[in-house]
C-alpha cells in the first residue's frame, strides 16, 4: 500500500471515529442497539491510534501524534473494561464516560492539528488578542469534548439506561371548564 492510500485511510479512520463518539456521547445507552454505534466508534478509534503510530516506520521521529496514539491506547484499556467487562454498572459508567470523552478529545486535537499544519488559510489565520486561532481551536474542542462528557453521564442513569423525560399529560377541552 502506498503511503498516500495509508494516510486516507487513517484519515478517514480518524473522522469516522469522530463523527460516531460524537453521535455515541450525544445518545447514551447501553442497550444492546446502541452497541453498534459505540463498536464503530470504538474500532475505527483504536485503528486510527494503530495507524497512526505505524507512520513511525516510515518516518522514524517521534512526534506528538504517536505520543498521544499511545495516550490513547492506554484509555482503552479501562474503557473497554467498563463497557464490555463490567456493563457500565456503578463506577464503571463514569470510567466509560471519561474515557469515551478523552478519546474523542485526543481524536479532534489531533484532527485539529493536522488541519492547521496542511490546510493554509487555517495556517495563515492571524493570532487575535484573545490568542492563536489553533490554542482557540483546541479550547473550543476541549469545551466541546467536556459538555458531551457531562451530557452522556447525567444522560445514563446507574441501570445504564437513558433517562426518559416525562412529558406533561395535554390540556383537554374538558379540563378547563372543571
Amino acid at each position: 500500500m502506498s503511503l498516500s492510500t495509508f494516510t486516507v485511510v487513517h484519515v478517514v479512520l480518524s473522522l469516522v471515529g469522530i463523527a460516531s463518539g460524537v453521535l455515541v456521547l450525544l445518545r447514551p445507552s447501553a442497550s444492546p442497539k446502541a452497541w453498534g454505534l459505540t463498536t464503530l466508534f470504538l474500532v475505527t478509534t483504536l485503528a486510527a491510534s494503530v495507524t497512526g503510530l505505524l507512520y513511525l516506520l516510515s518516518f522514524p521521529r517521534f512526534g506528538m501524534g504517536h505520543g498521544i496514539a499511545i495516550a490513547s491506547l492506554a484509555v482503552f484499556v479501562p474503557t473497554l473494561l467498563a463497557l464490555w467487562r463490567h456493563k457500565l454498572a456503578g463506577p464503571w459508567r463514569a470510567i466509560y464516560v471519561t474515557g469515551a470523552a478523552t478519546l474523542l478529545y485526543l481524536n479532534a486535537f489531533i484532527a485539529v492539528m493536522q488541519a492547521f499544519g496542511k490546510i493554509g488559510f487555517l495556517r495563515a489565520l492571524p493570532a487575535t488578542t484573545l490568542g492563536s486561532p489553533l490554542f482557540l481551536a483546541h479550547l473550543l474542542v476541549l469545551a466541546i469534548s467536556v459538555w458531551l462528557a457531562i451530557h452522556a453521564f447525567t444522560g445514563l442513569q446507574p441501570g445504564g439506561a437513558p433517562r426518559r423525560v416525562r412529558r406533561p399529560r395535554p390540556l383537554r377541552v374538558a379540563d378547563r371548564w372543571n
